[in-house]
């Protein structure tokens, strides 16, 4: 923050939690019980090396109280003790009278400052499956690896879908074009996945290989980012050294726009936007427009608008908006940073703004956290019925590869679960366009007495998930609230109440409610 910031203290009223700020710290939500800080312009560095990837964020905090607050551009803020302190370039106004309710809030909020646009991403982002090439051949798809790729799902009974080529597949980064010697003919490649019933996605980010043919284009007309210096500005990003596109040039956003939709008359379906993370941007640069950081990431966001077949990782507001918003990749451990994040966040990123989630790619998309062929089939499994009755669900790690036929089979149930909540999941995704509300839920969005439950999960406001993330587990708690509800097991439990519930491996604990 600069030395203009204002500081703004609220007392917090009896009782009263927060949720809010960046999608990442969901695990940490609600706030308000005990000390904690963000600043949403700002991303830790740590041991020189480069921080943690951004996740989705906005300027946006809400109460279990019916509370709200809003600033046009990040701020920090900070709980301690029975206060919220608000850090901004102005002073901040706590919006609501304090006697509402979670939902009260973040209605209110959305209604006025990210209203809903009645889109959603494409239908098959939600009724099929994704495919992600990224663990099975990191830095090396090949047309021939992508087709057997797709053949090896189909071949183990799992259900076409949204196929996405990941890094690399065109010959450098900003020449967005198949590489020829890995992609000799893509066109056919493409007919022929569709062929097969797959929609197709490829990857891309805002940077450009230095000395490339289209580094030199673009440096000589301007469309790239200028350091303090007024040099082309070469940043260090997780796959090396790149100059970095001016998202804040209307001239470099129809660029990149024509670079998409030539792809897009080629076969392409859609595209995943990585990147544009906010350490991608300097406080001291010299963009075309004046921005910060988090609004080149906005920028970036709002490209993919105008494809409906796209994912994002890192965003910065565009709540609202028809983008899908899957978890920053995740490593494959059964702690709070792995498994045991994928709920809590996928619940802030809804109470943001954020309704089209998708949990990372099942098994953990960090490629570097395992060893290859060594996979936890149980931890697979977890992995794949938490994303079941996600609003998206993707698979990168092939599971007819690394699963026995075992767990295999838990695998296949989960996707037939989905496929028999499909008409609920589409339903509250139309639902979520018209009124900005989240798919998935917390148990305190319906229920105000059950504010620090983020186990499990709402889908919508008749169904509980309660997905099992412990290792080797037999059992589980869940909350139950008032009224009846009927397990997928046939028992009838009236809340609330607690009730420890069998979670064999084939299983996804939920509870519909009667009436």
């Amino acid at each position: 923050m600069n030395n203009t910031a204002q500081y703004t203290t609220i007392d917090l009223l009896p009782n009263e939690l927060w949720w809010g700020g960046r999608a990442a710290d969901g695990r940490l939500m609600p706030f308000g019980a005990q000390p904690f800080s963000c600043d949403l312009a700002a991303w830790k560095h740590v041991d020189g090396q480069l921080p943690e990837a951004s996740n989705q964020s906005a300027p946006l905090l809400v109460s279990t109280c019916g509370r709200h607050i809003w600033c046009d551009k990040p701020f920090a803020f900070s709980f301690e003790g029975k206060h919220l302190t608000v850090q901004a370039n102005h002073a901040v106004t706590v919006h609501g009278d304090g006697d509402g309710t979670l939902r009260d809030a973040f209605l209110a909020a959305s209604e006025r400052y990210f209203p809903p646009s009645g889109a959603t991403p494409a239908k098959a982002m939600f009724t099929k499956p994704q495919y992600n090439t990224w663990i099975e051949m990191p830095y090396r798809p090949t047309q021939q690896a992508v087709l057997a790729y797709a053949d090896a799902m189909l071949a183990a009974d799992m259900p076409p879908g949204v196929l996405m080529i990941d890094d690399k597949w065109s010959p450098d980064y900003g020449t967005w074009t198949f590489d020829p010697a890995a992609f000799p003919n893509p066109q056919e490649m493409l007919r022929q996945l569709h062929g097969k019933g797959f929609d197709v996605i490829v990857w891309l980010v805002p940077f450009v290989s230095p000395d490339s043919a289209v580094f030199r284009e673009l440096e000589a007309r301007g469309l790239m980012l200028r350091d303090r210096h007024g040099r082309t500005a070469i940043r260090r990003w997780w796959n090396g050294l790149s100059a970095v596109l001016d998202l804040s040039n209307p001239e470099a956003r129809q660029w990149i726009r024509g670079r998409l939709d030539a792809l897009c008359e080629l076969g392409v379906d859609g595209f995943k936007f990585d990147g544009a993370d906010l350490y991608d941007f300097h406080d001291d640069d010299l963009p075309f427009t004046p921005m910060t950081a988090n609004d080149m990431c906005e920028q970036w966001a709002a490209i993919g608008v105008h494809y409906p077949f796209n994912e994002f990782r890192a965003c910065w507001k565009m709540g609202g908006q028809p983008l899908a918003q899957r978890l920053q990749d995740k490593p494959a451990s059964w702690d709070e940073h792995g498994i045991g994040s994928l709920v809590p966040e996928m619940l802030a990123q809804g109470m943001i703004g954020q309704p089209f989630v998708c949990p990372d790619m099942i098994g953990g998309g960090e490629v570097n956290s395992a060893k290859h062929s060594d996979v936890d089939q149980e931890f697979f499994v977890r992995y794949a019925q938490i994303a079941a009755l996600s609003p998206m669900m993707q698979f990168s790690t092939a599971p007819s590869r690394v699963l026995d036929e075992r767990h295999l089979d838990a695998v296949r149930k989960a996707l037939a679960i989905r496929e028999s909540y499909l008409p609920t999941i589409l339903h509250l995704a139309d639902h979520a366009a018209r009124t900005g509300e989240p798919i998935i839920r917390p148990m305190a969005y319906h229920f105000p007495d059950m504010d620090t439950v983020t186990d499990q999960f709402l889908l919508g406001d008749d169904t509980i998930v309660a997905p099992c993330t412990q290792r080797h587990a037999v059992s589980r708690q869940v909350s139950i609230p008032k009224g009846r509800w009927r397990s997928d097991d046939g028992r009838t439990i009236t809340g609330p109440t607690i009730i420890d519930t069998p979670c064999p491996i084939d299983r996804i604990p939920r509870f519909a409610r009667e009436g």
